[in-house]
């Protein structure tokens, strides 16, 4: 009761009180003091003369609930009505709780906030359709051909500065080396840009002569990107020489691979056929779903998080030559952890599983040497030596 335990709590329930009543009064019966008597309750006299009124008067000494019963905003009865009448009339038409809480504004039914309909509607036990979620799409696997090995499959996309609006970025990067072979500023993100990218990358990858077919090269420097309707490009099984124009089997068989997103970059005509006549297949990821280009996502959200200061350049021409100098140092000085913290030029041409390998085996010899070293150290202690034996 706080007779025991120091001061008397700022709230009490109404036997304690009651208590406390009982003591004061035993006190001043006693020829006490109202007040000394409070003191050594350590209780403000002015409360145990509020709680004597409260008990001459007949009312409770329970305390009352802070607040009022109700809020002073809350909903009326009618307007909880009014929502669950909107939703019985709206709910396959709305399907959610915010548009409906608009719905009821619109019509100038009820207007309430979007929580609030959300709330009388559970209260309620009514739930609302929602809207429709789409069917997974189950990622798409690779072709056969592809392998999992440096320079045969590239991803793609572009990327933005926040310093040069207006500007992108293309890279490609190799999938399983992670090695970047191209890195190009833009004006402007067309189906051009990703065929300069892949020139730029393909010569870089040492496949440039992928480009060097005579007759790609003429229609190029007319404007025009021969047709790839051949179907191998998809990797189908198709008539090596379709139309009997007299063209080797390996014409028709794709040699790389290019993941993409789904941008219209991507996507266009344009791009489709300089694939196709540069023998690169096409494989685009789910729509929505960037993981499915999670390395060239990987690279970009390194190579932006790593170097702050490339949001920062208002220059093209700066901007333009630090990409170059990170492409750099992302290919020969940093250790990609997903390739086994070797440097993604590395990886590409072969170095890394030996470097690995070095590393497994100075990990061992330097285990022996450690236990070697204090193994003898320990012998050397406790071995006594010939003056101590004479």
């Amino acid at each position: 009761m706080g007779l025991s335990t120091g001061a008397v709590p700022a709230r009490v329930d109404a036997p304690v009180k009651k208590a406390l009543l009982d003591l004061v009064d035993d006190a001043v019966g006693a020829g006490f003091s109202l007040r000394q008597a409070c003191t050594w309750l350590r209780i403000p006299h002015t409360r145990v003369l509020g709680w004597q009124a409260k008990a001459a008067a007949g009312d409770s000494l329970q305390d009352r609930p802070s607040g009022p019963a109700e809020a002073a905003h809350g909903l009326l009865d009618w307007e909880r009505e009014a929502i669950i009448d909107l939703a019985r009339d709206w709910e396959q038409v709305d399907l959610t709780h915010r548009k409906l809480a608009h719905r009821g504004s619109r019509l100038e039914a009820v207007y309430v906030s979007e929580s609030s309909v959300l709330r009388v509607l559970e209260a309620a036990g009514m739930r609302l359709p929602g809207l429709p979620r789409p069917e997974p799409r189950s990622r798409r696997a690779f072709p056969d051909w592809a392998e999992l090995t440096p320079g045969v499959i590239y991803c793609y996309d572009f990327t933005h500065f926040s310093g040069l609006p207006g500007w992108c970025a293309i890279a490609v990067i190799d999938v399983v080396s992670r090695y970047c072979l191209s890195l190009r500023l833009c004006a402007e993100e067309t189906s051009t840009q990703v065929e300069a990218a892949f020139i730029e990358a393909l010569s870089t990858d040492g496949k440039a002569w992928l480009l060097e077919d005579e007759a790609f090269a003429a229609e190029l420097a007319a404007g025009h990107v021969p047709d790839p309707d051949l179907g191998a490009v998809l990797g189908q099984e198709v008539d090596a020489d379709p139309e009997g124009l007299g063209l080797p089997p390996e014409a028709t068989v794709p040699v790389l691979l290019a993941v993409s997103d789904n941008g219209p970059q991507m996507t266009s005509s344009n791009t489709a056929k300089f694939m196709a006549a540069a023998r690169i297949g096409q494989h685009f990821g789910r729509p929505g779903t960037p993981n499915d280009q999670a390395w060239i996502e990987s690279f970009f959200g390194h190579l932006k998080t790593e170097n702050p200061h490339l949001e920062e350049l208002t220059d093209p021409g700066a901007l333009a030559a630090e990409l170059e100098n990170r492409k750099e140092h992302y290919n020969t000085i940093r250790l990609h952890e997903g390739i086994g913290y070797v440097t993604p030029e590395d990886e590409h041409y072969g170095r890394g599983e030996a470097i690995r390998q070095a590393r497994k085996k100075g990990l061992a010899r330097a285990h022996q040497n450690r236990v070697a070293t204090r193994r003898a150290a320990r012998q050397n202690r406790t071995t006594p030596t010939t003056m101590d034996a004479d």
